[in-house]
Parts: C-alpha cells; sequence; structure tokens
C-alpha cells in the first residue's frame, strides 16, 4: 500500500487535489469527514465534548453545534487543545479502520489538514503539500465560504503555519493559477511520483 499524505492550510485547495487524485483510483481518507463522523451523535467523543465545554455546544437536536464550539476553541489554545485531546484519538481509530479496508497494492491518500499538527506526516511515503500565499487563503475563505476575514485568519492562525507545512514537504503544488494549473500539476504527480 501506497500512503500519501495531503495537506494543506484552509483554503489552500488540497479539497481539489483530493478529487483529483480520487479521479486517478485512489482511495481517500477525509479526514474532515472524519471529524464529523467522530462527533456523530451517540459517540464517546460528543458526550466528552459536553461534559468539557457545557450544554451549550449540543444543539437542539443532540448533534454538535459546530459554530457554537468555534466561537469558544477558535480563539482560545488551551480549549482548543482540549478539544483535540477528546477528537484526534477518535479520529484516528476511524482513518484506522477505513485505511484497513483499501487493497494491499493500493494507494490510499491522508486527506488531512493537521496532518503536521497531528504527526502523522512520519507514517506516508509522500507528503504533499497544497501551497497558497495567505492573503490568497483568505480571500478564498471570505468569497467562497462566506466567513469574515477575521474568522479566516483565526482559522488560518489554529493550523500549523505556511513555514512548518512546507518543511514537512515532499512535493509542494503551488495553487495560485487555476484549478486546470493545479489538476494538471496532479496529474503529473500521479504519473512521475505514486503509480510507478
Amino acid at each position: 500500500m501506497f500512503r500519501l499524505g495531503l495537506t494543506g492550510g484552509i483554503g489552500s485547495g488540497k479539497s481539489t487535489v483530493s478529487a483529483r487524485l480520487a479521479s486517478h483510483g485512489a482511495v481517500v481518507i477525509d479526514y474532515d469527514q472524519l471529524a464529523r463522523d467522530a462527533v456523530e451523535v451517540g459517540t464517546p467523543a460528543l458526550a466528552a465534548i459536553a461534559e468539557r465545554f457545557g450544554p451549550d455546544v449540543i444543539a437542539p437536536d443532540g448533534s454538535l453545534d459546530r459554530p457554537g464550539l468555534g466561537s469558544i476553541v477558535f480563539g482560545d489554545d488551551a480549549a482548543r487543545a482540549d478539544l483535540e485531546a477528546i477528537t484526534h484519538p477518535a479520529i484516528v481509530e476511524l482513518a484506522i479502520a477505513r485505511e484497513a479496508t483499501v487493497p494491499d497494492d493500493g494507494v490510499v491518500v491522508h486527506d488531512h489538514p493537521l496532518l503536521v499538527e497531528m504527526g502523522m506526516a512520519a507514517f506516508c511515503d509522500l507528503v504533499v503539500v497544497v501551497d497558497a500565499p495567505e492573503d490568497v487563503q483568505v480571500e478564498r475563505l471570505v468569497t467562497t465560504r462566506g466567513m469574515t476575514e477575521a474568522d479566516a485568519r483565526a482559522r488560518m492562525a489554529a493550523q500549523a503555519s505556511r513555514e512548518e507545512r512546507l518543511a514537512e514537504a515532499d512535493v509542494v503544488l503551488d495553487n495560485t493559477g487555476s484549478i486546470e494549473d493545479l489538476e494538471a500539476r496532479v496529474d503529473e504527480l500521479w504519473a512521475q511520483r505514486i503509480r510507478p
């Protein structure tokens, strides 16, 4: 099995790269989805979050109030560390289970915004960082996700710095051009570094 770690800051274009790798036949493990799965209604992680952060972070239907929790943790490093201590082990457990379903000769992409922060780069055969300047990331988050500039910058500050991600990279995919340019670079990466 070939393990590719894919990361990049929020708004960098990582999802585009992930989708393109999937189109080539890679099995993508989406850690944003795992993070949602880990805190579904009835999970131990959701119960632990409610215990730590109080009933106000639980929506009337019993699900996690993500915006409410986000407003607490994205400005408070200690609160975010507490949340990560609850969610990260649950996310890793789900990832291991999903990877176990991939054939031995398969390519698995760990599409993980916190690949560097969680120390998972060391477990990958190839680490690919999708990179864009911070002002480009902010502009994308404001225009495509409807965030305020302050919210976008707070989310970015909660992740590894651009320099920390680049230091872990085996391959850097610059995403300051068009989507077609980025997809062409992914195709080249697949042909030259992954499939062989």
